[in-house]
């Protein structure tokens, strides 16, 4: 996937509840497609017309969870790398940490028994 690309945008959005009937619905008649095919990316243009504020917050949201994760990532490597130079650890201890370290990050679904910043939530 190019980075500028998101094939998600063009794809059909299906209604199969109630709250996705409604909002085709709504963005087919607003944007009014020849194809009267109703795409993620006409619904996110008529969210940042009409609701701007529940857009702008879901991507400052994503932005700063995203941020964050970068921190943890970069924080992380210097220790292990910083652990591998001074001989601390050996590189198989290294691959093996980092292994389980990449297994560890948090996950919403898991946020129960994880042992992160942002348990529960």
């Amino acid at each position: 996937m190019n980075l500028g690309e998101n094939p998600t945008l063009t794809e059909e959005v299906k209604s199969d509840n109630e709250l996705k009937t409604w909002l085709i619905n709504y963005v087919g008649e607003k944007k009014n497609p020849q194809d009267d095919r109703v795409t993620v990316e006409m619904v996110i243009e008529t969210l940042s017309e009409d609701f701007p504020e529940f857009l702008m917050a879901f991507a400052e949201e994503n932005w700063v969870r995203g941020y964050h994760q970068a921190l943890v990532d970069i924080d992380e490597g210097e220790k292990l790398l910083k652990e591998s130079e001074e001989g601390s650890i050996t590189d198989q201890e290294w691959v093996e940490e980092h292994n389980v370290w990449k297994e560890k990050k948090c996950k919403k679904e898991d946020c129960e028994e994880c042992e992160c910043e942002e348990k529960n939530g």
